[in-house]
């Protein structure tokens, strides 16, 4: 995930949650509607100045904001630290075969 894609998901998620549209938060922040749909979308770096005006508009705190875009990143990467166990039981005793290493004959022999 990038930065601009957890910034635009969390201003998304807070204009929706105020039942704001895009153009009146556009409007407040004094930015173009199409920019402000861009960002959101993350397909736009946004200067500092303009999450500035945007948060404003939005009457959140810019704190609040990079606090909801860490929580995102941490949502973005833990899933893979949490993958499930295998649970069929062949292809777990396989995987663990696998990734044992072969018996060396001169070992097993003293």
């Amino acid at each position: 995930m990038l930065y601009r894609e957890a910034l635009g998901a969390a201003l998304r998620t807070r204009r929706l949650e105020q039942g704001r549209t895009l153009q009146d938060v556009a409007l407040a922040a004094a930015v173009s509607t199409p920019y402000l749909s861009e960002i959101e979308r993350g397909r736009k770096d946004a200067s500092s100045e303009v999450v500035v005006t945007i948060a404003d508009a939005l009457r959140t705190g810019l704190d609040t904001l990079m606090f909801d875009i860490a929580d995102r990143f941490d949502a973005a990467t833990t899933p893979a630290l949490l993958e499930p166990p295998l649970t069929d039981a062949p292809l777990a005793e396989a995987t663990v075969t696998l990734l044992r290493p072969p018996a060396d004959p001169q070992l097993l022999a003293a």
